[in-house]
């Protein structure tokens, strides 16, 4: 008989991140950019004021209090075109808070782009004051955004609504509604400004595009017009009958950027095979038969020993990461045919499998084999239904659900078989896994909402029993949820299989969940950080963000695998979508330590494989030169590479 499987959801402050205090102190979560300078709010050195509210430094707090509807500013001592800053506000009383960008002196008083926070809204305003801070005009700012870095000049026949950039206050949907859909057990968090509380307020300037996000999710923004101001300080916002306090000021001057100097750890020998960007993914074979394997990544297959001489699978064309994305996501090869030449599966987003024409020299015929597109950009490849064959793992968007597809070895480049998974709703973009969670000896699927047991019998059009698990968190600026590859194996040698996944593949967060099991064999998941974002003390003192790309593998030879994880440099192309953005391209491999003193029973150990390459949407592990240790291959924006495994401690 099964055992009876009970999962227990962790509170949703510790999964969803909601809150890093108490409920009802600080709303929103850490911070997402590694600051140029930070006040603590000792004193108001550095500061002038203007207008005729009190401002005073206090308990690590600036204070402004307010008696009529002027606007008195505090204002920092140096200028900024493009800058991002991050601070607490707490509002009392019935006013108007906010900050100011690029505060421009004029003539007659003074004008900027400014954020405002009340009660009931938050916006972002073209502000002019005169001299004494009275309100001379205000125009709420066009809508700008999304995946560009510079607005287009404005239409001049559209017309900006009063509410079409505000944003309002709104409570967690209502997921009763007969058609809202499953409940999950990572709900979107409430980011809504809260008065009489403190609220995370974090901007980014750059260019003509302002970004807003409160309490981690998206905030007031748009177009910032020259006209409004193009270079100016920071200053602190005060108007009407209220009490507003700031702490935890801190900003980053966005001019300056930063590419460390090449570095990798002494177990690893760097080889870059190309330096143009092709795809997200790498997969390798003896392509071409002669003994060595080779390198697939995008349209060019790098054949060893050496991976100095390469060829086009497809019409290979590079891609401008500033704005555009590689059209390979996941890449794998295998033998579909079973002729004894490896093909090559490309698998998101559109499920193109090409086969190996046997030394010809030409480019390979291509099968579109999976009906519709696949929608995720995460996919596993393994055998789920123990046929030696493996199957493709994935998610798509129209029905919101986790399939796999199998092919036909009699002719797989037919379209292939697709099985349900799970009920409609439960699909995300990022993250998949595959393991045995519950030791029947069946591979069962996993993604940031739980996991699926894999049943006795496998039937196309019934889904798998489902076991939620909040395995991921909505991340910094209001984005998804969800990770990379998820690993399923036993980090603490307890004999059950654990959890170890990114959190947030477009944010912040590496975590392991230790599976832990009550008399009765009740399953329950408990969440042990490994690394979060620049307000924590993170394992090896390691933070980067956008953990896209990951996968597991025993790299130092212990027997135990280990998690490896890197950053996908831009991966909302050069805009500031995604926290850190411009934070270096990292790859780091954290080894599992099994440790009894440590929380769970084991600990990861951060060791640097490169800082200048980072990763894609999937990495690849594989032993290219048959020595018994593994190889990192990664295929990014900045190239592909190999980084070789020298040494086994």
């Amino acid at each position: 008989m099964k055992k009876k499987i009970l999962i227990i959801l962790l509170t949703l402050a510790s999964v969803a991140g909601v809150s890093y205090a108490q409920e009802g102190e600080t709303h929103g979560r850490g911070l997402s950019f590694k600051p140029d300078y930070s006040f603590e709010g000792a004193s108001l050195a550095r500061w002038n004021k203007v207008g005729t509210a009190d401002w005073r430094a206090e308990k690590g707090e600036w204070i402004g209090k307010s008696t009529d509807t002027t606007a008195s500013l505090l204002l920092l001592d140096r200028s900024f075109q493009d800058v991002t800053f991050n601070t607490l506000v707490k509002m009392e009383g019935d006013g108007e808070a906010g900050v100011l960008l690029r505060l421009e002196k004029t003539d007659g008083g003074w004008k900027g782009i400014f954020v405002s926070l009340r009660h009931d809204e938050s916006a972002a305003y073209g502000l002019v004051l005169d001299d004494k801070g009275r309100e001379v005009g205000r125009t709420l700012l066009r809508r700008a955004g999304g995946m560009m870095r510079v607005a287009p000049p404005p239409d001049p026949n559209a017309t900006n609504s009063p509410n079409d950039n505000r944003q309002e206050r709104q409570r967690q949907p209502n997921r009763s509604g007969e058609n809202a859909g499953p409940v999950l057990p990572i709900p979107r968090p409430e980011t809504a400004f809260q008065g009489n509380g403190w609220n995370q307020l974090e901007c980014v300037l750059d260019m003509n595009i302002l970004r807003g996000f409160i309490n981690d999710g998206i905030g007031p923004g748009g177009a910032a017009d020259e006209e409004f101001g193009e270079y100016g300080p920071i200053a602190l916002y005060v108007k009407g009958k209220a009490v507003v306090r700031y702490k935890d000021f801190k900003y980053k001057d966005l001019a300056v950027r930063y590419t460390p100097k090449e570095a990798s750890s002494t177990r690893y020998e760097v080889q870059q095979l190309s330096d143009m960007y092709y795809s997200f993914s790498s997969a390798a074979a003896d392509i071409n038969l002669d003994g060595n394997m080779d390198v697939v990544a995008g349209p060019h297959v790098y054949y060893g020993p050496d991976f100095t001489m390469y060829r086009e699978i497809f019409q290979g064309v590079t891609y401008n990461p500033s704005q555009q994305f590689s059209e390979v996501n996941c890449q794998y090869t295998y033998d579909f045919n079973g002729d004894g030449w490896p093909d090559v599966f490309s698998a998101s987003p559109f499920g193109r499998l090409y086969l190996n024409p046997k030394g010809e020299s030409r480019r390979w015929e291509m099968h579109a084999v999976i009906p519709g597109n696949i929608n995720s950009e995460v996919t596993i490849f393994k055998d789920i239904d123990d046929d030696g064959r493996p199957e493709i793992v994935y998610g798509t968007s129209g029905d919101r659900a986790l399939k796999y597809s199998k092919f036909d070895p009699a002719d797989p480049s037919k379209p292939w078989k697709v099985y349900l998974v799970s009920e409609t709703g439960y699909y995300t973009a990022h993250g998949f896994g595959v393991g045995d969670i519950n030791g029947d000896g069946r591979p069962d699927i996993i993604n940031p909402n739980g996991w699926w047991e894999q049943p006795e019998q496998l039937d196309a059009g019934k889904t798998w029993t489902y076991h939620p698990v909040a395995f991921g968190r909505y991340g910094h600026r209001g984005g998804g949820m969800g990770g990379s590859v998820m690993a399923v194996y036993d980090v603490n040698g307890d004999g059950e299989n654990d959890v170890v996944t990114s959190l947030n593949a477009h944010g912040f967060g590496l975590a392991w969940y230790e599976q832990q099991r009550d008399a009765s064999g009740a399953i329950a998941f408990t969440r042990h950080m490994i690394m979060d974002d620049y307000s924590t003390d993170n394992a090896g003192g390691v933070t980067f963000s956008q953990l896209h790309g990951t996968t597991f593998a025993d790299i130092d030879g212990d027997g135990i695998p280990d998690f490896i994880a890197g950053k996908r440099y831009w991966s909302h192309l050069d805009t500031h979508l995604d926290p850190d953005p411009q934070g270096p391209a990292v790859l780091y491999c954290f080894r599992t330590v099994r440790d009894a003193q440590a929380p769970g029973g084991a600990r990861f150990e951060p060791e640097l494989v490169h800082n200048r390459s980072g990763a894609g949407s999937d990495l690849l592990t594989v032993d290219l030169n048959r020595d018994g240790k593994l190889e990192i291959v990664s295929s990014t924006n900045r190239g592909t590479f190999i980084f070789w495994n020298k040494d086994i401690d």
